[in-house]
């Protein structure tokens, strides 16, 4: 029977994938106290690792999560090495090794920080606008090509915000801001977002790696629910049975505040407009969401200190 091979299997959403998934090969950095034969241990995760060695050969599929992450303040030079060299090394000698599909686990930064007008869909063209996304965008066009030229099966997911239990970034910045402050400044914010619970990214994951139709296809990842800033931090505070008051402060006086201590990205992120069309999800593989943001949300005072 064959296993699931996960990268970045220690992550936010390599934990719950692994957990979903079930028996599962799991690459880490770093040896664990109690190791079995389900880790596999790197001592990096770019070109110079011998997979060769290292991939089991009941494996069939890869998710690959593991990278440098948007949020670090690494030079461009290293995350191409990671995200781009890294990840055609780790496909190619998987494919040499017989694994016959690769999911790629790349950004929704790839079609653009904003939406105008319309929802992001997978056929858009590409406009990453970091060294972070442009690495992600570099590695799945190297995918492709490896992937037509090699034969191996590649899925590229482009997941929205990921959120859930004791989720880092801007989501665990949220969720602790609200569990300590009983005042935010979205009351005037009516923007459009799209999210996706970690526990319906790692579902769909699961979908990618097994759905005979999902090679060759890109899905962006969310939930399918449409909130504004305002609802979305209304749901994590009645998840943590926590009072909030949002005060109308406006919207420009907040993108001034955020220039002025450099966290223009982070006003982006959680104040501009950014909706996905992931209907393909559906249509090709038969998935919907099996859990709603109010669910997860309700899970959050499970978790809370």
């Amino acid at each position: 029977m064959s296993r699931l091979m996960v990268t970045g299997a220690t992550g936010f959403v390599g934990r719950h994938l692994c957990q979903i998934a079930g028996n599962c090969y799991r690459v880490i950095r770093h040896k664990p106290t109690e190791a079995d034969g389900s880790f596999i241990v790197v001592p990096e995760l770019d070109g110079s690792v011998d997979w060769a060695h290292l991939i089991p050969m009941d494996v069939e599929c890869i998710v690959h999560l593991a990278g440098i992450a948007h949020n670090t303040s690494s030079d461009e030079d290293y995350v191409r090495r990671i995200n781009v060299d890294g990840t055609l090394h780790l496909a190619e000698q998987a494919a040499l090794a017989g694994v016959k599909r690769f999911v790629f686990v790349s950004s929704i930064g790839v079609n653009g920080q904003q939406t105008v007008e319309a929802p992001f869909t997978p056929t858009d063209r590409a406009s990453p606008s970091n060294a972070y996304t442009r690495s992600k965008h570099e590695a799945e066009l190297d995918l492709q090509n490896l992937s037509e030229s090699m034969g191996f099966e590649l899925v590229i997911v482009r997941p929205t915000l990921v959120y859930g239990p004791d989720a880092p970034g801007n989501f665990g910045l949220l969720a602790n801001l609200v569990k300590h402050v009983p005042l935010l400044p979205f009351g005037s914010i009516h923007n459009s977002r799209d999210f996706i619970t970690v526990h319906n990214l790692a579902d769909l994951l699961v979908t990618c790696s097994t759905h005979k139709n999902a090679p060759g296809h890109i899905f962006l990842a969310s939930d399918g629910e449409t909130v504004s800033i305002k609802d979305f931090t209304n749901a994590i505070a009645k998840g943590l049975n926590k009072k909030l008051i949002q005060l109308p402060v406006p919207v420009s006086l907040m993108y001034l505040a955020a220039r002025i201590v450099g966290k223009q990205a982070m006003a982006e992120q959680l104040l501009g407009n950014l909706q996905v069309d992931s209907s393909n999800a559906q249509d090709v593989l038969g998935w919907v969401p099996p859990y709603t943001m109010e669910q997860v949300m309700a899970s959050l005072s499970e978790n809370k200190k």
